[in-house]
């Protein structure tokens, strides 16, 4: 059968987190074949060892070609992990990104994970509020811009200790973004979303799915939670 071809954005990184429970026997060989391949081609896989009942394992997969997202999913399920919740997404730049240098967007669309040092992580999806009297897309784009800027600014304030990964989902998943935080320790994670909840366009503006943060090893373990539809 023919390869079929690449399915990729037209730029940037697509990703899935694929968060799994063990269906029966797993092969651990299998599975560390599955992820020696995918990172081959040029794959990243963020892998992760989950605490509780919400998942055992999870994987984080950043690549330019969607098939070989699906590729991975294939093979960890054939090596006998069960799929109890997925994550789809796209890295981007962002539509207020104008005049940014063009390293930093560069970072953004093709990051390399996970970042040194950073050995606390987390992940929450998140929508944009279309409520009756705190409406994101009935502002204009001004208002917006103005919103957005002083978030970033609020976020700069954690350089060195949070590294945010902001993937778009509109259209591709139940939320409109996924935030992946990597952080020196956990309290910067926990210090980092409160403050920023604070900022006027979190406050009105904003709908968060649930996040736990966690703690890994150099070995790129990591801890991350299941979603939810619930907003907070």
């Amino acid at each position: 059968m023919a390869e079929p071809e690449p399915v990729v954005a037209s730029r940037g990184l697509n990703v899935v987190h694929l968060f799994c429970h063990p269906a029966g026997d797993v092969d651990a060989g299998a599975v560390r074949k599955a992820v020696d391949e995918a990172r081959a081609v040029g794959v990243q896989v963020v892998t992760a060892a989950i605490l509780g009942s919400k998942a055992d394992t999870c994987f984080m997969v950043l690549g330019e070609d969607l098939w070989e997202l699906r590729r991975f999913q294939s093979k960890i399920q054939g090596a006998g992990l069960h799929v109890a919740e997925s994550y789809v997404s796209v890295t981007e730049v962002s539509e207020y990104a104008a005049g940014m240098p063009e390293k930093m967007l560069h970072d953004r669309l093709f990051p390399v994970l996970p970042p040194e040092g950073k050995r606390a992580f987390c992940f929450y999806p998140m929508s944009k509020r279309r409520g009756e009297t705190n409406n994101w897309y009935a502002l204009d784009y001004d208002d917006r811009e103005r919103l957005m800027r002083q978030h970033g600014a609020l976020g700069r304030e954690f350089k060195g200790r949070i590294l945010q990964v902001v993937t778009g989902s509109t259209g591709l998943d139940d939320w409109e973004w996924g935030v992946t935080l990597f952080g020196v320790h956990v309290d910067d994670l926990k210090e980092c979303v409160y403050t920023m909840r604070y900022d006027e366009a979190s406050t009105l503006y904003a709908e968060f799915g649930p996040s736990t943060p966690d703690w890994s090893d150099r070995s790129t373990r990591y801890s991350t939670p299941r979603f939810t539809r619930r907003r907070c």
